[in-house]
């Protein structure tokens, strides 16, 4: 169910996919009880991210960027790692990794 609302009619399955995995870390931020400094900029760049999906042909610098700020603010509560990881997952869906 919150799965059809997410894929519309015929979106594409890279949006979809990537505005699962937000929902997904989304609610586990919410659940997560425990403050911690930077919760507020994760909160705002996976709204961010969801926006981004939901616009269509989303512009990949900005979509790393975001993906950057959120591991950069919850990168150590270790139980939010799998669901960042589905979120990086996605977004690696638009693109390859930029190369080092």
């Amino acid at each position: 169910m919150g799965q059809e609302r997410l894929t519309g009619s015929g979106g594409d399955p890279r949006a979809v996919e990537l505005r699962t995995a937000v929902s997904r870390l989304r609610r586990e931020l919410a659940g997560h009880r425990a403050e911690f400094p930077d919760r507020g900029i994760a909160e705002d760049e996976l709204a961010a991210l969801d926006s981004m999906a939901a616009g269509g042909a989303p512009e990949v610098p900005r979509l790393r960027r975001s993906l950057l700020l959120v591991a950069g603010a919850i990168g150590s509560v270790s139980a939010l790692a799998p669901g960042l990881r589905e979120v990086r997952n996605a977004v690696d869906l638009f693109g390859e990794p930029p190369r080092i």
